[in-house]
């Protein structure tokens, strides 16, 4: 097995681009996940965050802000790692079953496309504060908070290396 290719596999540039994958997984009735960020650095509160994520479903979607969609968000000097790296690292976790970027600010058309079964964010998040809950919920899905790992966030490491 050439590790390489399967994870470049997972990575898909637009919506349209994943489009015919995620009609196969309709069709075979997955239970989708959703949950989404700019990913920029990684550590250990990823990996808990995506396991706890993907333990309640068929396939689990990364939906990553591209460069210019992290820039408007964060400022001039983030991110820090290109938008093709981020997509790498974040396709090798075997629990995350495809990164798809997205240019907008929110990843609210690309909800509306997947039309997910379950759509997870941090707990540092109110559910009518996420963005596409009323999508998922309208179709009768759930929306899932998981509590994020004290002391990892990519902003304060970075507060830490700029101090």
């Amino acid at each position: 097995m050439n590790y390489i290719t399967e994870i470049q596999r997972k990575i898909f540039l637009s919506k349209e681009d994943f489009a015919v994958l995620l009609k196969t997984w309709k069709n075979e009735n997955k239970k989708i996940v959703f949950t989404n960020g700019c990913y920029e650095l990684s550590h250990r509160g990823y990996p808990d965050y995506l396991a706890s994520a993907a333990s309640s479903r068929d396939k689990l979607i990364y939906g990553l802000n591209t460069e210019k969609s992290v820039k408007r968000l964060k400022g001039n000097d983030r991110p820090i790692i290109d938008e093709y790296s981020r997509a790498f690292v974040l396709a090798s976790f075997l629990f995350v079953d495809v990164v798809i970027l997205f240019d907008e600010d929110t990843p609210f058309n690309l909800i509306e496309f997947i039309q997910p079964d379950i759509l997870v964010k941090g707990s540092d998040y109110q559910e009518e504060d996420i963005v596409g809950a009323g999508i998922v919920k309208a179709k009768g899905g759930s929306i899932v908070t998981i509590d994020l790992v004290e002391g990892f966030s990519t902003t304060s490491i970075i507060q830490k290396i700029t101090e």
